[in-house]
């Protein structure tokens, strides 16, 4: 196997610390990873690049629930992707949908020049995988200049599209880059490489941590209708990741 690019999605600057440890080549910075993934803090950002100095790619997204936005949601993401570039992102991922699921062009063509204005790369992610025609959405990306486009080949795990993301490198042909992402572990990984002729991947692998702080009374709760225990938060498995690390540079 010839050397693939690794990159972990990490929702935060802890997680970009140990993916830097495990030997990540690239991280895709975010919060919320429970509802996968929405715009980080500038604060997470700055101490991620501080502490690694990695190439971190942020996500900029505004809420949860699909990418058709409104115009107060749409400027908000604008100003945060401006203040990302000038605290350090070394590119922008962001995904722009109209309501028939068809890639929103004009939203998509201030985020790629703003991205290029500032010689840093744009990030098309998985909106892709609920457009209608992937053909022509990797169409209007290319003449738009969008550096790549993260995809799970529109299967909700990519070892389940092989055949597909296979055919959008091929598709690509060079003019803009596809990175396979979701459902990647160590068991599937090398047949999703083989299978697809990829140079790079995109996944995440997390653990559990426990914070006993909250013990005194278990009956106390802070978020919304789900009741995850609130003595814990994931991480980024550090051991995991580095094992993975290390089989792609052999």
């Amino acid at each position: 196997m010839g050397k693939v690019l690794l990159e972990v999605c990490c929702g935060s600057a802890d997680d970009v610390i140990q993916a830097y440890k495990a030997g990540a080549d690239r991280v895709e910075l975010n919060s919320d990873m429970f509802h996968g993934g929405l715009t980080p803090t500038l604060g997470e950002l700055i101490v991620a690049k501080r502490e690694t100095g990695m190439r971190i790619m942020t996500m900029v997204r505004p809420r949860e629930g699909g990418f058709c936005y409104t115009d107060a949601e749409y400027k908000t993401a604008l100003e945060d992707a401006k203040l990302l570039l000038s605290h350090g992102a070394d590119g922008l991922v962001f995904g722009f949908l109209h309501s028939n699921g068809t890639i929103d062009r004009e939203r998509t063509a201030v985020f790629a020049e703003l991205t290029r204005s500032m010689g840093r790369e744009s990030v098309f992610h998985r909106a892709i995988d609920v457009v209608p025609d992937w053909r022509e959405a990797l169409d209007i990306l290319i003449e738009l200049g969008i550096t790549r486009v993260l995809t799970s080949g529109q299967e909700p795990d990519v070892s389940q599209a092989t055949a597909t993301v296979r055919e959008m490198i091929e598709y690509a042909d060079g003019r803009i880059q596809i990175l396979p992402g979701a459902g990647i572990t160590a068991r599937n990984m090398d047949r999703v490489i083989a299978e697809t002729g990829c140079t790079q991947i995109h996944l995440a692998a997390h653990k559990a941590q426990f914070d006993t702080s909250v013990c005194n009374n278990r009956a106390i709760y802070y978020g919304g209708c789900l009741y995850p225990p609130e003595d814990r938060y994931n991480i980024i498995d550090r051991d995991y990741i580095s094992g993975m690390a290390e089989r792609l540079t052999r």
